[in-house]
């Protein structure tokens, strides 16, 4: 199983990160040692002071698929979830500044969170009109809609495609709207696509 994460798949994102608007999907890979365990806290890593949370639609891949073309992308995938991609962006800014891959600044330990209920893609009219969340604390920090993305889920199932062999598993992080930011120890960061809870964690 491997997840593929999507940068820069939100306008106003990429404003508030100063951005170049990228002219085809920007992608990286985390491992499965960075999915943070069910029931497990989110413990900030010593080697950041500056990690940011990144909430995000996730994909999880239902059958084998290479060179899928867009019409046929929906036939890959059931499931919808939400989670965040947690991001050290002090760490990763040193990298980009230097040219230098983003995997230590994206992939570590405890870096993706999966939330623990997955639904059925039919509960909804259209995966291209999902109103997604995340509440830090009780307050609203992101809100978004994936008609916002850049590239909608079949396209960039379509995209990865041509890169990767798609397997039965494998998660898609579709990439985060505006309104990232900073986690403090004690915080509790709850994530909801439509009225769903999909997720709630505790900041360590």
């Amino acid at each position: 199983m491997k997840i593929i994460c999507v940068g820069r798949n939100y306008t106003e994102h990429i404003a508030e990160l100063k951005n170049e608007k990228p002219e085809e999907p920007v992608l990286f890979q985390k491992p499965d040692t960075s999915i943070l365990l069910k029931k497990q806290p989110f413990f900030i890593p010593d080697f950041s002071d500056d990690i940011h949370y990144e909430v995000e639609v996730l994909v999880k891949i239902k059958k084998i698929g290479k060179h899928i073309q867009p019409k046929f992308s929906h036939k890959y995938y059931d499931e919808i979830g939400l989670g965040i991609d947690f991001t050290a962006r002090d760490l990763q800014q040193k990298l980009k500044d230097k040219g230098l891959p983003w995997e230590k600044a994206k992939a570590f330990d405890g870096a993706a969170v999966v939330g623990y209920k997955w639904l059925d893609k039919k509960n909804f009219e259209s995966v291209d009109d999902l109103n997604f969340s995340l509440k830090k604390n009780g307050e609203t920090v992101q809100q978004a809609n994936t008609s916002h993305m850049l590239w909608k889920i079949d396209e960039l199932i379509a995209y990865i495609s041509t890169y990767f062999t798609l397997k039965i598993g494998d998660i898609i992080f579709t990439g985060t709207p505006a309104g990232v930011g900073k986690v403090q120890p004690e915080d509790r960061l709850e994530g909801f696509l439509e009225e769903n809870k999909i997720f709630s964690i505790k900041v360590k």
